[in-house]
Order: structure tokens, then C-alpha cells, then sequence
């Protein structure tokens, strides 16, 4: 167990940042901090020692120097249980620093705003905090590091019923702060390698950085001798289906998660009620109706072997016609913007459906991703929305396609 005595505190996100700090006060701990966190402690009456106290050097060039000193990173990275490194403390008189609260420089909401130039990104490239941060996340075992908010209340109320943080605790933060600074370089990255020397952007990095955040581990893969896991964006596009709530039904495969994409992002672009049903990655059905009802009957039948397990979505709330509509047949997930109480209790019957809401949005990734052996494919989104006008000779073609050899292939048959 570590038992706190000094904190540390240097945020640009200052959310939470007074009541977390009184907290702390409360608790007996020294509050040490940088400018305008220290002036906003201040003007919340609460007592803390600049930086510059601390280290016996001023902050300067601007602010971008005034963390990175010995009296600060020895006094984070000194392992406690090695009495050389606490002689070596004792000895240069330094104290050590047992908690951490740093978010650093809005690099990101910096070259998002428009018009943002390259002195202005440089310029918020925060050099101390990734330091502070990894040094206290390397010595987790001794020092506690935070680098998000949210972690403000439950770490007080760990430390208010105890006076220490464990060390499970103490590793879920640091496991969480080198993702954080993991994040941040490979945003400076993208946007670096995505720019010449006089601004100029180009469409694509020349070093492309991602970061996903692991919603869950699935039974198994695309074949049962594959191991799987399902990765969501660190803030999923409104509208897309990594913001889906499951209602109701059995954990979702990997190829249940794969489809109901397909078919969700295939259903969301149409403006006039309409129905989608995947099978296999590949839409064995979808049509246009007056309700969802009509929509769901004319694309099942299209192809009605094929829609036999498949993925059904839709593009307006679930009502109970289209429900009961649905559950005449096996469906393995139905996937809506919200499902009106009657259909829940429809569906609420068939307790095995998998049943998904996805918040209408019109939002899209920022780009799709193929992954090719050695390599990866990356393109722009394919986001626009179609309507009926769109569809003109869709009958025609359709027509055409019965009489052609791959049609039976496919599995459906002409049905006049």
C-alpha cells in the first residue's frame, strides 16, 4: 500500500478539479501544483505550493519549462522499498510525490478548430505532463497517477475508507495513463505526418496512429479455432454501431457483430421506412415501405432462404406489426433506433432474439479500414443517403438478375 502524502496537480481539463482537491486537503495531504491549476485552487480557498516552491526554480520559456526537474521526477520515480533510492531522496532533501492528477494540453481540440496553424499545434504539445505522467505510471507500485476525472471520485472514496489505494487500483490507473499518453502521441503523429512545413494538409498521415478501447471478448471468432474481441472507438460517430445497446438475448457473435453492422449501416442511409436483412456479410433482402411491417415482408421476400438466421435492421422505432412480422421466422438479431413498448413484449417471447438499439446519427467513421495481408486499405466513408429516386430501375435490374445463372446460385428462386 502506498500512503499518500504529497499530490501533485496539473490539469488543462479542470472538471472536478476543486472537489477532488478539497478532498484531498481534507485528508491531510500537501498540494503542489502549476499555474493555472494553482490559481484556480486558490480562488477555491484552498492552500497549495507552486511548483516553483518546490523545485527552487522558476517556470520559464514561457511555461514550457517548469516540471521537468529532479526535486519533481525523483521524487515521483523513488521506489519506496529500496532504501538507496530513499537515502538518495534524504540526502538532496527531496520529498516524495505520491499522487498524480495531470490531463495535458488540447492538442487534439487544438488542430480539430479550423483555421488552427503549425506554430499554434506545436504549441500545445505538452512535454512536462506525458513525463510526469509516465514516471508516476512506471512507479504505480508506489504512486498513484490519474489523467482522467472521472477516476476523481472513486479514488477519494478509496482513500477516505482506507488512507491508502491499493495496488489493483494503483495498476488500473497506470495501465490507464500510458493508454492516455499512448493516445496523445499518436494524435501529435497523425497530424505531424499529415502536414508540410508551411501547414499545407494532406488527406492521409504519412504514420497512421489508432486507438480503440475493447468493449468485450467474444466466444470466438469467424470459425470456432479463432480467438475474437470487439474494439470500439475511443468516442464511436452518433449513429454508428459501436453506440448500440443490446436489450435483450444471448451474447453477441463475432459474425453476429460484423453482420448487424453491414446491415445497419446499409438500413440507416434510406429516408423512407426500410428494412435490411443480412446473412453471411451480404444482403439477402432490402426494400422500401409504407411502414416497417410492408418494408420487412417485401425484403424477406427476396430471398427467404437466405434470410433464414440472418440480421434484420431497420430504420424507425420497432413497432409491434413489424415485430410480430419478424418473429415468424429465425432471426438471430434485429437492430433499431428504439423499440416501442409493445414490441418489446412481442419480442420479450423470444427470449434468444438479440435485440440492439442504435441512437439515430447521422455521424460516420472518419474512415474506413480493410485490413489486407502486410497491410491495411483506408478510404473515406461512404455516407450518403438514399431515397426512393435512387432506386429508379431497381425493378428492371432486378428482373434481369432472376433470369441470370448467378441468381440460382445465390439461392433464391424466380418467383413468377
Amino acid at each position: 500500500m502506498a500512503v499518500i502524502k504529497q499530490a501533485l496537480l496539473s490539469v488543462s481539463d479542470k472538471t472536478g478539479l476543486v472537489d477532488f482537491a478539497r478532498g484531498l486537503e481534507s485528508l491531510g495531504w500537501q498540494l503542489v501544483s502549476t499555474g493555472g491549476t494553482a490559481r484556480a485552487l486558490r480562488d477555491a480557498a484552498l492552500q497549495v505550493r507552486d511548483i516553483s516552491e518546490l523545485t527552487g526554480f522558476p517556470e520559464m520559456l514561457d511555461g514550457r519549462v517548469k516540471t521537468l526537474h529532479p526535486k519533481v521526477h525523483a521524487g515521483i520515480l523513488a521506489r519506496r522499498d529500496v532504501p538507496a533510492h530513499m537515502a538518495a531522496l534524504d540526502k538532496a532533501g527531496i520529498g516524495t510525490i505520491d499522487l498524480v492528477a495531470i490531463n495535458l494540453y488540447p492538442f487534439g481540440a487544438t488542430v480539430a478548430r479550423a483555421g488552427c496553424t503549425l506554430p499554434e499545434a506545436i504549441e500545445n504539445i505538452d512535454i512536462g505532463g506525458p513525463a510526469m505522467v509516465r514516471s508516476a505510471a512506471k512507479n504505480h507500485e508506489h504512486v498513484a497517477v490519474l489523467t482522467d476525472p472521472a477516476d476523481y471520485e472513486r479514488v477519494l472514496k478509496e482513500l477516505t475508507g482506507s488512507r491508502t489505494l491499493g495496488a489493483e487500483t494503483r495498476f488500473r490507473l497506470a495501465q490507464k495513463a500510458f493508454s492516455h499518453t499512448a493516445h496523445y502521441d499518436g494524435a501529435i503523429s497523425n497530424y505531424l505526418t499529415a502536414v508540410d512545413a508551411s501547414g499545407g494538409r494532406a488527406s492521409f498521415p504519412g504514420r497512421l496512429n489508432l486507438q480503440f478501447e475493447r468493449a468485450q471478448t467474444l466466444r470466438y471468432g469467424e470459425n470456432p479455432h479463432q480467438e475474437a474481441a470487439f474494439y470500439r472507438d475511443l468516442e464511436p460517430a452518433a449513429g454508428s454501431l459501436g453506440t448500440y445497446q443490446q436489450r435483450q438475448g444471448k451474447e453477441l457473435s463475432y459474425n453476429n457483430i460484423a453482420d448487424a453492422d453491414a446491415a445497419w449501416e446499409c438500413v440507416k442511409g434510406f429516408e423512407q421506412p426500410a428494412c435490411v436483412i443480412v446473412k453471411h456479410a451480404n444482403p439477402c433482402g432490402a426494400a422500401l415501405g409504407a411502414s416497417l411491417a410492408e418494408a420487412y415482408g417485401k425484403a424477406f421476400a427476396t430471398d427467404p432462404t437466405s434470410a433464414f438466421g440472418g440480421i434484420i435492421a431497420f430504420n424507425r422505432e420497432l413497432d409491434a406489426a413489424a415485430a410480430q412480422a419478424v418473429t415468424a421466422q429465425f432471426v438471430e438479431v434485429i437492430i433499431a433506433p428504439s423499440v416501442a413498448p409493445a414490441a418489446a413484449r412481442v419480442l420479450a417471447e423470444k427470449a434468444n432474439i438479440r435485440l440492439l438499439t442504435v441512437a439515430a446519427g447521422t455521424g460516420a467513421n472518419h474512415h474506413d479500414f480493410k485490413r489486407v495481408g502486410g497491410g491495411m486499405l483506408v478510404q473515406t466513408p461512404d455516407a450518403a443517403t438514399t431515397g426512393a429516386d435512387d432506386l429508379k430501375g431497381s425493378r428492371e435490374k432486378s428482373q434481369a438478375q432472376r433470369k441470370s445463372p448467378i441468381w440460382f446460385l445465390r439461392g433464391a428462386l424466380p418467383t413468377s
